[in-house]
């Protein structure tokens, strides 16, 4: 049974009307050179409305922080007015979505910033490959952000943050996940730093709560929430001691008062996940006393199981989206899921196709 996911849920600011958030989801339609999302974006958010949340896929706050081709940006006025057009769909389908906020940090290669080094904590290379407009390229060291610089980026933050109540976002979500640029503060083997921003844990997290702090400043606490990844290893970023700085972590969104914390938790057939390493969200659930949404390969059955156990508040899911723009109602009856055809291929390729052409559970029965 499922009926633990299709009960009215707070979250902050937001009434969410069941417990299936649709997770960030990065597919690489936006329009160049511009990064502007676009009419085909709005029929995609459009088509999966019936989410509890949308938590928007995530979107470069500067140009120095975006380095995924298409990926969208919410830095410009053109950007602004083409997630205009996303929201407004959503909302005309009694949905709600917030935008995640995304500086991929050392991450972002050298191809899309004019030669230029991309930014992190400290000079350091990520692993494997960027994925650049003239295809995969080996990620390149990355420079350590001054001191002097870093109000630039928290500056960058409140500025995206701005732009999204502009574009009519329900509220913002801190990509601090999966190896990008907050991650990269947070873990010792990205965090290289002897200054207030470096060493001990309550150092490591400064940044995040001085970000944190620009966008509540924008938004209130409650319209804002954040992102982690406190498993292993996720593109290179790790920590010796995760209960430390991720229960550091916890305790920086509690005493702010955030609308809610979602966990990207290792998962058998995660992009980033591992199945080798405890998972955190039992430590973090008895700091964090806000709604905890759980991420990374849930069943419904599963996620049902975890709402209702108490586990978790919430339970956010990915991929199943991108097949089943009608997830909740397939969950709900018990129909089977679309497979995603092309896999990862039709993830990332501009067009409609493997993107907006998956049927609903209604349109397949008359088939």
């Amino acid at each position: 049974m499922t009926d633990a996911l299709f009960q009215p849920i707070t979250l902050g600011a937001i009434e969410a009307k069941n417990r299936i958030l649709m997770a960030p989801l990065t597919r690489g339609r936006a329009t160049p050179p511009g990064f502007v999302p676009n009419e085909m974006m709005a029929t995609y958010y459009r088509q999966r409305a019936s989410a509890g949340l949308i938590i928007s896929e995530a979107t470069g706050i500067s140009v120095e922080g975006l380095g995924w081709p298409a990926a969208p940006g919410i830095w410009s006025d053109e950007q602004v007015e083409g997630w205009k057009l996303v929201t407004d769909a959503v909302h005309a389908e009694g949905g709600k979505i917030v935008l995640q906020l995304w500086h991929m940090g050392r991450i972002v290669h050298p191809d899309f910033l004019d030669g230029e080094k991309g930014v992190s904590a400290s000079a350091t290379t990520a692993p494997d490959h960027a994925h650049t407009p003239t295809g995969r390229q080996p990620h390149q060291e990355a420079r350590a952000l001054e001191l002097s610089e870093i109000p630039r980026v928290v500056g960058d933050y409140r500025h995206a943050a701005e732009n999204a109540k502009k574009a009519g976002f329900d509220g913002v979500q801190l990509h601090g996940a999966n190896g990008y640029l907050i991650d990269q503060f947070l873990r010792e083997t990205t965090n290289l730093r002897t200054d207030e921003y470096g060493g001990p844990p309550e150092n490591r997290v400064r940044f995040m709560r001085e970000v944190l702090e620009a966008l509540i400043d924008v938004w209130g606490a409650d319209r804002v929430s954040i992102r982690l990844s406190p498993n292993g290893d996720t593109q290179g970023a790790d920590d010796s001691n995760p209960e430390a700085i991720f229960g550091e972590a916890a305790k920086v969104v509690e005493e702010l008062g955030l609308g809610f914390l979602e966990l990207r938790q290792p998962g058998p057939e995660g992009t980033f996940g591992r199945t080798d390493v405890p998972q955190q969200d039992a430590m973090i659930r008895k700091i964090y006393t806000g709604p905890l949404v759980l991420n990374s390969d849930y069943t419904g059955e599963a996620g049902a199981a975890d709402v209702a156990s108490g586990r978790c508040d919430a339970v956010s899911y990915g991929r199943p989206f991108i097949s089943n723009p009608d997830l909740p109602e397939r969950i709900k009856t018990g129909a089977d899921l679309a497979p995603n055809v092309d896999v990862p291929k039709s993830w990332y390729l501009p067009g409609p196709a493997g993107y907006i052409d998956y049927p609903t559970l209604a349109e397949e029965q008359p088939a």
